[in-house]
């Protein structure tokens, strides 16, 4: 009788030392975060280093962290074309070899997105909107059947992203609501309403304003930005 107790007692030893890493809180903690870039400029850029900073801040306080980046001005997004918005809509199983081509970036991008725990994106104001290639991406994403349904009533977002931060550029001041040029900053209203759409509802704007202005000024602003980013990364 004392064998067999002693031999459960070895076994049970040994089943909870086999599944301790799958428990361990280093392994449940561990997060992704996706970084997307989409100023035509690398030098110069205001989102891109407020970006930088904002990288360097959430990967301290996740450590173990695993970091994607997606920097479309290095490498641009196609454009969906006829045979992309084809395979979008067409069964899996009835796809041809040229419509799995044209579908295959939009996997690739869309595997990236519902990988993440956390979306960075880094985007300037360009005429009053985002850049094109930021749309490129977000195309390519909006995907019924993979990140979006359908049921012909209402829409159901389907990405598991738990939430964006979005830093924002705008070379000069007055975009932000209440202000004089709110109703020209279409950039912010439509990237939530879509990453919304998308099932990310936690969004965070981070807003940078007259970047392009004197040195003082902007240093003034930066600053503000970078506090408000030390302020959501710690809570």
């Amino acid at each position: 009788m004392i064998n067999v107790i002693f031999r459960l007692f070895i076994l049970v030893f040994f089943i909870s030392k086999v599944s301790l890493p799958l428990t361990d809180p280093k392994v449940l903690l561990m997060k992704t975060i996706l970084r997307i870039d989409s100023s035509a400029r690398h030098e110069g850029s205001h989102s891109r280093t407020l970006g930088d900073y904002f990288e360097k801040q959430w990967l301290s306080k996740n450590p173990d962290a695993k970091l994607l980046s997606r920097d479309l001005a290095s490498r641009p997004i196609e454009h969906i074309q006829q045979d992309t918005i084809t395979g979008f809509y067409t069964p899996p199983e009835q796809l041809t070899d040229g419509l799995i081509r044209a579908t295959a970036l939009s996997d690739e991008l869309i595997n990236e997105l519902q990988a993440a725990d956390a979306l960075l994106i880094t985007v300037p104001l360009y005429n009053f909107s985002i850049p094109s290639s930021l749309k490129a991406w977000i195309d390519q994403v909006s995907r019924i059947g993979h990140t979006f349904s359908y049921d012909g009533e209402r829409f159901q977002g389907l990405v598991k992203t738990k939430r964006a931060y979005i830093i924002c550029a705008y070379g000069s001041s007055g975009y932000l609501p209440g202000n004089t040029l709110a109703s020209a900053n279409f950039l912010q209203p439509y990237l939530q309403f879509v990453l919304n759409f998308l099932g990310i509802q936690a969004v965070h704007f981070f807003s940078l304003e007259g970047a392009s202005s004197d040195e003082a000024t902007i240093a003034t602003n930066v600053a503000h930005v970078k506090s408000t980013i030390d302020q959501s990364v710690s809570a």
